[in-house]
């Protein structure tokens, strides 16, 4: 047996905030879209491989999830961490630095931690 990644989730409070987020961000696109009664999903992919983020927007859902003590992340490599570094700054998202490893981490609007290394 073999398995292979295909998404991870993260529930959203405000989906086009998110979206918006994602690809000022990131530069991720919508690859596809999920309607239902009570809910949209949206898939955020790289347009480099078949991973995606997928975006869940629950209808009914007002108020802010618990992302525990933010022990969890997803982590994303760049090709350039001083361009991505300076964006993220300026998008005032940048929630913790790691110099001596290279690393940093940014947080989206809903609170989840997203590792960027280069």
């Amino acid at each position: 047996m073999r398995a292979e990644f295909c998404h991870v989730n993260f529930n959203v409070l405000d989906l086009e905030r998110s979206v918006a987020f994602y690809e000022e961000a990131l530069g991720l696109r919508e690859v596809r879209r999920k309607e239902g009664r009570d809910f949209i999903l949206v898939y955020m992919g790289d347009g480099t491989t078949d991973f995606t983020l997928e975006l869940t927007w629950l209808r009914e859902r007002t108020r802010p999830y618990d992302l525990g003590e933010q022990e969890f992340h997803l982590a994303l490599r760049t090709d350039d961490i001083g361009m991505a570094h300076a964006r993220h700054e300026k998008m005032g998202c940048i929630c913790f630095e790691n110099e001596a490893m290279g690393i940093y981490f940014i947080e989206d609007p809903d609170g989840y931690w997203l590792e960027i290394l280069p």
